[in-house]
């Protein structure tokens, strides 16, 4: 089950974050503390494509979006025809809290009742109102893809600076490869939810595409340039380690092993197509994964990648005078699914619930069981860093039909609070969303979510995800 906010490849790499902050509606993953393992970039339909489409086949004409500094804006895209292999789409994004604001102080407080119609549309030619973004999409061969985009706001200040990209996608048998370069590039730190600006970013990515169990593999080539700079208001928070200057080069390999518990042999409802191919089959289903990692790092990243890898100090090697580190370390993944109802009827046909839990350091996890043994052996009271160097990574997803195509769904990280002395656990970075399922596709939908952590609101085409 991928999660509201994060693409996902296969069930433990961490890819972009959907955000409305920028056009563009995606940050990065920052890598991993320790031992990077956001590898590659997620395989999502761009912001654009996707406000095209709705406004084509979904009668959109906007597309509203909330963030705490901008407050409500709404996009529209306009297509503009090149050729058959050619595509380009111009987005514009207009302030409507902004708007609100300027026709209530410019109307002493009673705003549109002391205008007229042509001082209100003098408040239209304010800049400041307005952001444009361009994308062109250019398929090459039938498999290979350019797609470059630029971004412009109009309203100056740190947390709108222009914004471009260029990615190179080539489909191998078996493989993807991606070439992806952005000036600046958004992360996102998804332990604290502060969002971060690295003037330049570049990244190689080669990955075995996803199966349903078997041995899969990612390696890439990363390099960050300039000094990382906090997105204007967030909270101050630490620069992570792994967004500082320098070139680091990452192998994964992982295998995974679904096993079905239960499925249901019952018969669906004949002459009726579900909601969504890929919510039809109530079953108890089971996955784990296992694998290696290992990440060799250049720069001044490097050096501060140490001091994250205490916990793994004995698969870590560090060369002062080259600036040089080699991380590796094992992690491991298990999740559970079960799912009630075919999603055909008109209510009560769907109910679905997963949990996952990461364990993305297994030496932090062994040396964590160590300690906590020896305080057991010792009659000790376990410490609680003991624990929480055992504990994994928990995510919670729970899914239920409104009425027909209509579904309420939670994400959520499951935390324990070890400052507390009943180590009470509490929901993590909780996202609420409204899923609509667009059934003459298949499975296909279009999805409404919030999250309060970070006060943003979007609304997003989502396909074939489960």
């Amino acid at each position: 089950m991928k999660k509201l906010r994060w693409a996902i490849d296969g069930e433990l790499w961490e890819l972009d974050a959907s955000t409305p902050r920028t056009l563009e509606g995606a940050a990065r993953a920052v890598p991993g503390k320790a031992l990077p393992l956001g590898l590659s970039r997620g395989t999502k339909l761009f912001r654009p494509n996707q406000i095209d489409f709705m406004q084509r086949f979904m009668a959109a004409p906007f597309l509203p979006s909330y963030t705490h500094h901008l407050g409500v804006t709404i996009q529209r895209v306009l297509s503009i025809p090149v050729s058959e292999n050619w595509s380009a789409l111009l987005l514009g994004q207009f302030n409507l809290r902004k708007f609100l604001s300027s026709l209530k102080e410019n109307g002493g407080g009673d705003g549109v009742h002391k205008r007229d119609l042509k001082s209100i549309g003098k408040l239209f030619l304010d800049k400041s109102l307005y952001a444009l973004g361009f994308s062109s999409e250019v398929l090459l061969t039938p498999d290979d893809t350019l797609l470059l985009s630029s971004d412009s706001y109009y309203d100056h200040n740190s947390s709108s600076i222009p914004r471009k990209k260029a990615v190179f996608h080539h489909k191998f048998p078996h493989h993807n490869l991606t070439v992806d370069a952005a000036w600046p590039a958004l992360f996102v730190d998804k332990e604290t939810g502060t969002y971060w600006d690295v003037p330049f970013s570049m990244a190689i990515d080669l990955a075995s595409l996803p199966l349903d169990s078997g041995l899969s593999y990612h390696l890439c080539l990363h390099h960050n340039h300039g000094s990382p700079k906090q997105f204007q208001g967030d909270p101050i928070a630490q620069v992570p380690a792994s967004l500082f200057a320098g070139v680091s080069a990452k192998c994964a390999f992982s295998y995974e092993k679904n096993v079905d518990i239960w499925r249901s042999k019952a018969q669906k409802l004949k002459m009726v197509q579900p909601y969504d191919i890929f919510l039809s089959d109530p079953h108890v289903s089971a996955s784990g994964t296992i694998g290696a990692a290992l990440s060799a790092n250049f720069g001044e990243s490097s050096v501060r990648l140490v001091e994250d890898a205490e916990d793994i100090k004995h698969l870590s090697y560090h060369n002062p005078t080259l600036k040089s580190t080699l991380l590796g370390d094992i992690f491991a993944s298990v999740s559970f699914t079960a799912q009630h109802g075919n999603f055909q009827r008109l209510v009560s046909d769907l109910t679905r619930f997963h949990i996952r839990m990461d364990f993305p350091s297994g030496s932090k996890f062994l040396s964590g069981a160590t300690r906590l043994a020896q305080d057991l052996l010792n009659s000790h009271q376990p410490s609680p860093e003991a624990v929480k160097m055992i504990c994994p990574t928990t995510s919670l997803s729970l899914q239920q039909q409104i009425a027909g195509p209509f579904s309420f769904r939670v994400d959520s990280g499951v935390v324990i609070d070890f400052k507390d002395k009943g180590w009470h656990i509490q929901a993590d970075q909780p996202v609420f969303a409204i899923e609509y399922a667009l059934q003459v596709l298949f499975s296909a939908k279009a999805i409404a979510w919030y999250s309060p952590k970070h006060q943003e609101f979007m609304v997003e085409l989502r396909f074939f995800e489960s």
